[in-house]
């Protein structure tokens, strides 16, 4: 985290363009841990880029210029096409997670066009269509990175935005004090390493999620045995959202019988129509017996504190529940609950370059793709208050780039 004990540097007003008129209708969290981090003035190793952020905590999304770093021997520049906007960018932008450093600029579900390429590139050619996910940065030296985990990097690896250089391995240019900014913006500047090509023909807008939601959901499908296609499992599917509808798509596909859980019954003709063979209500007695003892897998997306005990109910001998939402709050559930079907209990995170490469080839292998729709600038303080609340139709949002840079 970034501590205002930091040493001073100049400071310069970062421009702002108001995208819309109405009052602030998202809901911010905890103002006594947020920080004001204004930028730099623009360094001769950057160049100033127009972006969408929040500027201060407790105002609305519009339209700034943020410093990119100009692209060195080992760097991809890439203009925005598109930017998925995930639930992780209410939760920083919003203040409702750690300490968001203001301006904030979100987005880490990026994809473009390259360019201009380092010297030293070979991994992509200018006019290359690329993504870029949540990862900007990692040390690539540990254990976990030299084996593709690039997200369990042993020295924290550094998340696309609100996110400091780290003075131990950067690979980011630029001014070192300067925060990073995410996807919301006209273009980027990453490492070669942290960029993954798209085939030619594949829908930039649906791809955006996939190096986020898709992987999310992917790696923890990969990790516990469910992307060997000779294997016929059981997989069930916590939350019917933006981020469950890809599990249940990415599941079915793999052949697997996909049993969706919800709170209620309101999304059962979403989760089947999405590949579910199956549905749960897990707050009725009745149909979480259904499905009593039976689930190998289960990957929870809820975010919030909510009790699992429903979900290890459901789980076979050696059945695993895979925690994927971002809560802060204890889990309820019953020790012995675990121990007379030798269940686990894990987390997983994303996932590392690799698995993402190996997600996009699936992906369009088999026309596997989320559910999106297109939104500019001007509509994200309504998509955010959205999100804060739920995600009722499981669609992913795309911010459309170009067009929100002509508003």
């Amino acid at each position: 985290s970034y501590s205002n004990n930091s040493p001073p540097v100049f400071y310069f007003a970062t421009k702002v363009f108001v995208l819309t008129s109405s009052p602030p209708s998202m809901k911010f969290s905890r103002p006594e841990i947020a920080i004001s981090k204004p930028l730099a003035a623009c360094g001769e190793d950057e160049y100033e880029e127009e972006a969408v952020g929040i500027e201060n905590f407790g105002e609305d999304f519009s339209r700034i210029t943020i410093n990119r770093p100009k692209v060195r021997e080992n760097d991809v520049r890439f203009d925005m096409k598109f930017c998925g906007i995930c639930h992780t960018d209410v939760h920083i932008s919003l203040n409702e997670v750690h300490q968001t450093m203001y301006p904030v600029v979100p987005g880490h579900e990026m994809v473009g066009v390259v360019v201009e390429v380092g010297d030293n590139v070979t991994k992509v050619s200018v006019g290359d269509n690329v993504a870029v996910g949540c990862v900007r940065d990692s040390c690539l030296t540990c254990p976990n990175c030299e084996k593709g985990d690039e997200q369990y990097c042993l020295k924290k690896f550094t998340h696309t935005y609100n996110s400091t250089k780290n003075p131990t391995y950067s690979h980011i240019g630029g001014n070192p004090d300067t925060q990073n900014f995410g996807g919301y913006s006209g273009s980027d500047v990453v490492h070669q390493h942290f960029v993954m090509k798209l085939p030619a023909d594949m829908p930039l807008e649906k791809a955006a999620p996939l190096v986020c939601a898709g992987i999310t959901m992917w790696s923890p499908l990969k990790h516990w045995g469910a992307t060997d296609t000779t294997k016929k499992m059981n997989i069930g599917i916590v939350g019917v959202g933006g981020l469950g509808t890809m599990g249940i798509k990415l599941a079915s596909k793999l052949g697997h019988r996909v049993v969706a859980i919800s709170s209620g019954d309101k999304k059962e003709d979403i989760a089947r129509a999405k590949g579910a063979s199956d549905y749960v209500v897990s707050t009725d007695a009745d149909s979480v017996a259904t499905e009593f003892c039976r689930l190998d897998l289960i990957l929870n997306t809820i975010s919030g504190n909510h009790s699992i005990a429903p979900y290890i109910s459901m789980l076979a001998i050696d059945g695993v529940l895979v925690q994927l939402g971002c809560t802060t709050g204890p889990m309820e559930y019953e020790q012995d609950m675990l121990l007379f079907k030798r269940n686990s209990i894990a987390g997983s995170m994303i996932g590392g370059i690799p698995q993402t490469m190996e997600l996009l080839e699936f992906c369009y292998e088999n026309n596997v793709y989320p559910d999106v729709e297109l939104v500019d600038s001007s509509q994200l303080n309504e998509v955010f208050t959205k999100l804060q609340t739920a995600n009722a139709g499981g669609v992913r949002y795309v911010l459309d780039i170009k067009k929100s840079m002509e508003l």
